[in-house]
């Protein structure tokens, strides 16, 4: 009798029980598809490194001021507004060998590179262990220099790259292809949050610059291994660009905002972004502080969060794929979000940290589902020549929105906690919890003002979009958050 192997077996499985098995197709098989995503895998590693890595270590381990690491972190976005001019320009381009894409990503790839290469030694002049000795702003505009070419590249890289993938998913796979993206973005993040822990743990400014610049080489290798013939030469195509006029952005931004469904949906996603990222700042400490969770239990709130958007994104796709208007979908994850806000609000009185916990996970999924329902509307809006600019507006304006209002909840949360403290709001608000408290409800607010406006964005039921026949919408593999 003859026992199956291990591999027959795989093979024989049904598709339903094999994750991503059915993202491939004839002209994206799956080993080009995963090699493809590895550049989704560097840009959560870039993530995690700057965020949460050199985060903590800046401010512990060098001694750097806590509002300088915020202003260093938060440099990033001050490119978010150009992803528009970098989807655009992708669309347009014209290389000699009629590439589109890929001078984009390369070019994102290598200030990434730089910026990462001379962080590590920017941050320890920073902290002033430089030997020589050299003027603070000089430093502190190195340092930032640092994280703005990183932020530039980042942008950079994923606009062309996210766009780029588009060009090569097929319509039927596509809603797949989306999620294999995200899963790798988060596997990219999770996988060198651990790394960067487990190599640090025993922190010297030695291994700091050995696991920053290691990052960098990996990034640019990852990269090349990314693109390595992803984008065929198309020498026909710069041939035939040349007798047409170059496009200009500020026509094709003109005719695009002047849809007043674009600017009320741009309008809608700021509010939106802006409602469920508010907290980012605070949650942790008001798990620390007002809860009394111990470090180790915080640090779960990371995991829920990504867990909820990551259940968020599978009921997205299943359900985009089977026709629910995105505007509609999107809605229902900012009545998901209602519940969650509410639910860390009431964890402390109730002194129940299971209650906390449940509320940061159906924030996540309410974030999640809103931020791939918006994605995808976002994408409809748009001609497929210029998907670059379609997803570079809503980079743009989610990132821009997210970080501002990532620092008005932490400002917003030590303006009312003093005052609170000082007893200027009465003896019944004098608790360090009202300032965190303001926060959320500011938050539960502003839901319900993303929802009023993303009412008139939502189609009848049975009612197809204008010039579109009724047939199923699929989810786009630009539509991937960034």
């Amino acid at each position: 009798m003859k026992i199956p192997s291990f591999k027959n077996g795989i093979r024989n499985l049904p598709l339903k029980y094999l994750p991503f098995a059915d993202a491939a197709s004839a002209g994206l098989p799956m080993g080009r598809l995963l090699r493809l995503s590895l550049f989704q895998v560097t840009v959560g590693m870039s993530i995690a490194l700057m965020v949460g890595t050199l985060n903590r270590v800046m401010i512990v381990e060098l001694g750097v001021a806590a509002w300088l690491v915020a202003l260093m972190v938060a440099i990033p976005l001050l490119v978010a507004p150009f992803r528009a001019v970098t989807g655009f320009r992708s669309d347009t381009h014209r290389s000699a060998f009629g590439w589109r894409r890929v001078p984009f990503i390369w070019t994102g790839t290598m200030l990434q590179f730089v910026g990462l290469t001379f962080m590590p030694f920017a941050l320890l002049v920073l902290s002033g262990q430089g030997e020589i000795r050299t003027p603070e702003w000089l430093n502190q505009a190195i340092a930032g220099l640092s994280f703005l070419l990183v932020g530039i590249g980042l942008q950079t890289s994923q606009t062309a790259g996210l766009a780029l993938a588009t060009d090569l998913a097929d319509e039927p796979t596509r809603p797949r292809v989306v999620a294999l993206m995200y899963v790798m973005l988060l596997l990219g993040m999770v996988g060198s949050s651990f790394a960067f822990s487990l190599m640090l743990q025993d922190f010297t400014p030695q291994k700091m610059i050995q696991v920053v610049q290691g990052h960098a080489v990996l990034t640019l290798v990852l990269n090349a291994i990314a693109l390595w013939k992803q984008e065929a030469r198309d020498p026909a195509r710069a041939a035939a660009l040349k007798s047409v006029p170059t496009p200009l952005f500020k026509d094709a931004w003109r005719g695009f905002i002047s849809n007043n469904k674009a600017r009320r949906f741009l309008t809608m996603l700021a509010i939106g972004t802006a409602a469920f990222n508010m907290q980012d700042i605070v949650l942790e400490p008001y798990g620390g502080e007002i809860l009394k969770l111990s470090v180790s239990a915080t640090t779960m709130l990371t995991a829920l969060l990504a867990s909820g958007s990551l259940v968020a994104f599978v009921v997205a796709s299943r359900k985009l794929s089977a026709g629910v208007d995105p505007c509609r979908l999107a809605a229902y994850g900012v009545v998901c979000g209602l519940p969650g806000f509410s639910a860390v609000i009431f964890a402390a009185p109730l002194d129940a940290t299971w209650l906390f916990y449940t509320g940061v996970f159906c924030i996540g999924f309410g974030a999640g589902l809103f931020s791939v329902s918006t994605l995808a509307a976002a994408m409809g809006m748009e001609r497929k020549e210029f998907v670059g600019l379609a997803l570079g507006a809503w980079g743009a304006v989610q990132a821009t929105a997210a970080g501002l209002s990532i620092a008005f909840g932490g400002g917003a949360r030590d303006v009312v906690s003093g005052l609170a403290l000082q007893g200027s709001l009465g003896p019944a608000l004098a608790v360090p919890v009202t300032g965190y408290s303001f926060v959320y409800y500011l938050e539960i607010c502003l839901l319900f003002v993303t929802l009023i406006a993303i009412g008139p964005l939502v189609r009848r039921s049975g009612i197809p979009a204008a010039h579109q026949t009724p047939k199923p919408e699929r989810f786009g593999l630009a539509d991937l958050p960034g």
